[in-house]
């Protein structure tokens, strides 16, 4: 058997913002609008400068998905010049480039145009397809019925974005809805090529939400669906936990490639109360396998020429960055 290596990415975490159009019954991070539910620029360029300080490669801009429609977002975030949170996005996307970190958004459903505008500005670019199956969870959330989701990630394909997906596991799924879901998600890979990693997360429930008193899922369930998405998704498609969320010390052996995006500066906005793992514990969780850090585009996509010509150049830097700092 060869030697296991472990990657991650180090990050920081931008949330532009709270406000969505789902109302997901296990969801802490969404709030209705209000008078600070937008990223001020000037915090998320602080961050940006700070996070570069300490080395990180990846700027995560994540937001609540189509803000726009809800009564009153526009006002707020018209505050800051924009009238859409995709062109806001946008320019923070290359305020992240200018200051030498390399933009990743997951930003929800967007169509195939959208995508096409923020392939300029993003190395990769991330949607959680949750499950294939309709479940109780997502009744308030037309962004996650699975085909909508599903034909997100076929657009991507088509566009040649570097692709996270993911499972969310215990919101109300079977173990069959899992391995269809992976299943799935291998048959986009195979047509298209773009998927570069599979996170397995655990739902943690939280106080305060329609779901509070869900069970969790144990780390034998945990374990057996990480068995299962290695043996169905190609070797090429990484499969990563959250650190923060799951027992990455047990589970690393049942089949893990990655520990994700990990960020010595700021918190786990989507799961505030499961802070990360220093970087330094990450050799510990790890085991006996190489630690290796990555960018949040894979190698096998950088080799391809996988990105816009905008982020060519930073891509090449950090990526030579990296490779040197393993000598």
């Amino acid at each position: 058997m060869h030697h296991r290596v472990i990657t991650f990415s180090r990050n920081i975490f931008l949330p532009l913002t709270t406000v969505c159009r789902n109302r997901c019954s296990y969801c802490c991070f969404r709030t209705e609008v209000h008078d600070r539910c937008v990223m001020p620029p000037d915090e998320g360029l602080r961050t940006i400068r700070h996070g570069a300080g300490l080395g990180c490669t990846e700027a995560l801009f994540t937001f609540g998905e189509r803000p726009g429609d809800m009564p009153g977002f526009t006002t707020e975030l018209a505050k800051f010049g924009h009238t859409e949170i995709l062109d806001y996005c946008y320019s923070l996307c290359q305020a992240a480039i200018e200051g030498g970190l390399l933009p990743h958004t997951n930003a929800g459903i967007l169509t195939f145009e959208e995508m096409e505008r923020l392939r300029e500005v993003n190395a990769s670019m991330g949607l959680m397809l949750e499950t294939t199956a309709e479940v109780e969870a997502h009744r308030h959330s037309p962004g996650k019925v699975p085909e909508v989701r599903i034909a997100m990630l076929e657009d991507a394909g088509r566009l040649r974005i570097p692709f996270t997906t993911g499972l969310l596991l215990g919101i109300g799924e079977t173990a069959a809805d899992r391995e269809e879901s992976l299943e799935l998600i291998r048959d986009l890979h195979r047509r298209h090529g773009h998927i570069q990693e599979v996170i397995i997360q655990n739902f943690l429930p939280k106080p305060g939400t329609p779901m509070e008193g869900a069970p969790v899922v144990s780390a034998d369930e945990m374990c057996a669906t990480i068995t299962m998405a290695r043996e169905i998704l190609p070797d090429d498609i990484a499969v990563q936990i959250p650190p923060n969320l799951a027992d990455a010390r047990r589970l690393i052996g049942c089949g893990v490639d990655d520990l994700g995006g990990v960020s010595p500066l700021t918190i786990d906005y989507v799961n505030p109360e499961h802070p990360w793992p220093q970087i330094d514990d990450l050799q510990d969780l790890a085991g006996g396998a190489t630690l290796r850090e990555r960018l949040c585009i894979y190698p096998q996509f950088i080799e391809r020429g996988w990105y816009s010509p905008g982020i060519g150049p930073l891509i090449k830097r950090l990526h030579q960055r990296i490779q040197e700092s393993r000598l």
